[in-house]
């Protein structure tokens, strides 16, 4: 099998993945999805931001915690 034969065949099953995406078990679930408006963007935004801070400021007090604590 030379190369053109063995890069036509990777295409091809390229191709069939693609062709299946709306169809599988998740195919209802993106026909149902649609971009997110600003305003829902932005309360996702906020909130993600918030959780970040809130994990990053719990991690440091066990730092600080664990370093006072020991000698």
């Amino acid at each position: 099998m030379d190369i053109i034969e063995k890069s036509q065949k990777v295409q091809d099953g390229i191709e069939e993945k693609v062709r299946n995406i709306g169809k599988g078990r998740y195919g209802r679930v993106l026909k149902l999805a649609r971009k997110p408006t600003t305003d829902e963007y932005s309360k996702i935004v906020l909130i993600t931001g918030i959780g970040i801070v809130l994990i990053g400021l719990l991690g440091f007090a066990i730092y600080w915690i664990w370093k006072s604590v020991s000698p």
